[in-house]
């Protein structure tokens, strides 16, 4: 009578079934490669294996760029419609700070200009993590909002802009800024702030001399950090002046074919009365304007990797 439960037999069960796990996965492996074609590697030199690539290294390499941890500085800026577009502009800023939290992006506030009622002349920002640019490129431009302010006393829809500004912040062998080119001066912190505000001069103002650019941060609490900040957002600017004068000196159609997409005009309207953001590049509307405004993005977004 066999002995079923002997430790030698079980083993042998085992060992068949990985052979046949194994099989399988060769199997399935030759249906994958079928229409695959490699050269004849036998017949390789050492020069042969120096160059040869594999067909799929630019598929990798776009794999790895989708998910490489990066770092955008985004603007936000009030138009046109007075205090009703500072509160606009307030509110584009949660709506990206939102999603970030959503997408496990971290965030730092970088530089901020609050208006009387509490929304935002100007605030500039840095978002970092897995694909932000990837995401957060097409949001460069005028974005408009028709809606009732909340100090309208009569109940009349008005028109407000604000501007937004993506910059890729770039790496720091990507930007060589000459310190000579600098002019750099600190001043007291404005606004509110505690202790360290008003009372030392920790902001930080600087001038790159060849441009004309000028940046200035007063966030943090000492002149290193706010050096520091300013420089990562000098080199950013510098970095986009540097692709717009690499995109001037190409022809008229292909200059237009890559700079529709990043023009500073009217991208979008956010028309609460009628629940509705429509974005004018895509001709595509959505609707549940509360809830993109609390930072549900995602179907925009994807809108434009369909496209």
């Amino acid at each position: 009578m066999v002995n079923w439960n002997n430790s030698s037999l079980r083993g042998d069960r085992k060992r068949r079934s990985n052979l046949k796990y194994l099989r399988d996965c060769f199997a399935c492996w030759l249906a994958m490669t079928k229409n695959m074609t490699e050269p004849d590697f036998s017949k390789f030199t050492a020069e042969d294996w120096k160059n040869y690539k594999p067909d799929n290294t630019e598929l990798v390499k776009s794999d790895l760029t989708n998910s490489e941890k990066q770092a955008v500085i985004i603007e936000i800026r009030a138009g046109t419609g007075g205090d009703e577009a500072g509160l606009f502009a307030r509110d584009l800023y949660r709506m990206y700070s939102r999603y970030g939290q959503t997408k496990g992006w971290k965030e730092k506030v970088l530089d901020s200009n609050n208006s009387t009622i509490g929304g935002y002349k100007e605030i500039i920002f840095e978002l970092s993590g897995a694909g932000v640019y990837d995401e957060m490129q097409n949001e460069g431009g005028v974005h408009r909002v028709q809606r009732i302010p909340k100090t309208e006393k009569q109940g009349r829809v008005h028109t407000s802009t604000a501007t937004v500004a993506v910059l890729l912040k770039p790496k720091k062998t990507e930007i060589n800024i000459s310190p000579s080119d600098l002019e750099i001066t600190t001043y007291k912190s404005s606004g509110p702030g505690g202790q360290y505000v008003n009372k030392t001069e920790s902001a930080i103002r600087i001038v790159h001399k060849p441009t004309g650019l000028v940046v200035t941060c007063q966030s943090e609490r000492n002149q290193l950090q706010n050096k520091e900040t300013a420089m990562s957002l000098l080199s950013a600017r510098l970095l986009k002046t540097q692709e717009e004068s690499d995109l001037s000196k190409l022809s008229n159609e292909r200059r237009e074919q890559i700079a529709s997409a990043k023009r500073a005009e009217k991208i979008r309207t956010y028309n609460f009365p009628q629940d509705r953001i429509t974005d004018h590049r895509i001709n595509k509307s959505w609707h549940n304007i509360e809830s993109i405004m609390d930072g549900k993005l995602d179907g925009i977004i994807k809108a434009f990797k369909k496209n």
